[in-house]
């Protein structure tokens, strides 16, 4: 028996299908993954997301530790409740973690970290948090909860009281705030628009129930792979790990090596590697051919090289195999992938696949 969230005998309940997630009993899907990824696309779905780990980081010098400890700068971070996306890497420069940080003030940030990395990452933050007086303290009292979908932000709005409402609907994208004792925050692992909240444990069950009654889907796993592989998000331990960089994973958008006296760990590893050329690079495919790209085969480059599909899925939203996949950096609009022993044509695309409803490729 893995670890429980508050939701896990709501999930039972409504008849999901329990796996094991990083150790967690988490919902696959409550019946059928397509309808769930088409409500999430065209309505609102929610998910189950308390398995990620709330992190509270405390003192004089957060801001300080904060733009040691990411790839990213923390010195973005200008405006109360504003989030900054970010990897956390080795000295190798490979990723330890991607994740997220909001500024509450000077004193105060908050992370959610991933699940499936919550101890090593929580190990490794104390670490390196001693030698700036940072206090570290995961909060796990707190419950999670992501609803997501064009109706999403009404939805829930439409729990809140008339000052609470207001508050939620003129948060910004990449923004959080506190409304009572929830921390709401604008944003979402699917490409469509919503909210992710974090909320006393006690309140979970009821908060979900209400949601339901408003007419908002329960999603499972499932459906959160196919959207966010359709919105062209990595997911930790698939597209990137410590033996990969950012800079092969299609995430140099999240690292800031200006300005140049900023050090940061890993800092120096990501500049060896762009002074002798990045080899690899994450890319997005689709399948030409009749076929389900699936992680682990091979991608054949004609007169480059090989790479691997790292996660793919069938698109419900495109109708299409879909993929990511590490190539050599010189690969081009096109590569075959290794099929059961068949080599199926591909074509090479820029992430994402579809966002906000729409297909951002053509099909």
């Amino acid at each position: 028996m893995g670890q429980r969230t508050p939701y896990y005998d709501t999930h039972v309940e409504a008849g999901a299908r329990m796996v094991d997630f990083g150790g967690w009993d988490m919902p696959v899907h409550y019946g059928s993954q397509v309808e769930e990824h088409h409500a999430v696309r065209n309505d609102a779905g929610m998910f189950d997301v308390s398995h990620m780990t709330v992190v509270d980081l405390e003192g004089e010098r957060v801001r300080a530790f904060l733009s040691y400890l990411l790839a990213n700068d923390v010195a973005k971070l200008k405006v109360q409740g504003k989030a900054l996306y970010s990897c956390m890497l080795t000295e190798q420069g490979g990723v330890i973690d991607d994740l997220i940080t909001y500024f509450m003030n000077e004193s105060y940030f908050r992370m959610v970290v991933n699940a499936s990395t919550r101890d090593k990452d929580l190990a490794w933050i104390s670490r390196q948090a001693t030698a700036f007086g940072v206090s570290v303290t995961q909060r796990a009292e707190t419950a999670m909860l992501a609803v997501q979908g064009p109706n999403a932000r009404t939805k829930v709005a439409g729990l809140l009281d008339e000052r609470g409402r207001d508050t939620v609907l003129a948060l910004k994208p990449f923004s959080a705030a506190l409304v009572g004792s929830w921390f709401v925050a604008r944003t979402g692992y699917t490409g469509e628009d919503g909210f992710e909240i974090v909320m006393p444990a006690g309140q979970a069950v009821e908060v979900w129930a209400r949601l339901a009654e408003a007419g908002v889907r329960p999603c499972g796993l499932g459906a959160r792979d196919t959207l966010r592989l359709e919105a062209g998000m990595n997911l930790y331990g698939t597209d990137m790990d410590e033996t990969t960089t950012p800079l092969e994973s299609g995430l140099a958008w999240t690292v800031a090596m200006q300005p140049v006296e900023r050090d940061f760990i890993g800092r120096a590893a990501l500049q060896a590697q762009l002074d002798t050329g990045v080899p690899r690079k994450l890319v997005g495919l689709v399948l030409e051919d009749r076929g389900v790209l699936r992680g682990h085969q091979r991608v054949l480059v004609e007169g480059v090289g090989e790479g691997e599909v790292t996660g793919g899925t069938f698109s419900p939203t495109l109708g299409a195999s879909i993929a990511f996949a590490r190539v050599p950096a010189d690969t081009g609009a096109a590569c075959q992938v290794d099929i059961r022993g068949k080599l199926l044509n591909a074509r090479v695309v820029q992430p994402p696949f579809v966002r906000n409803g729409k297909a951002c490729i053509e099909i």
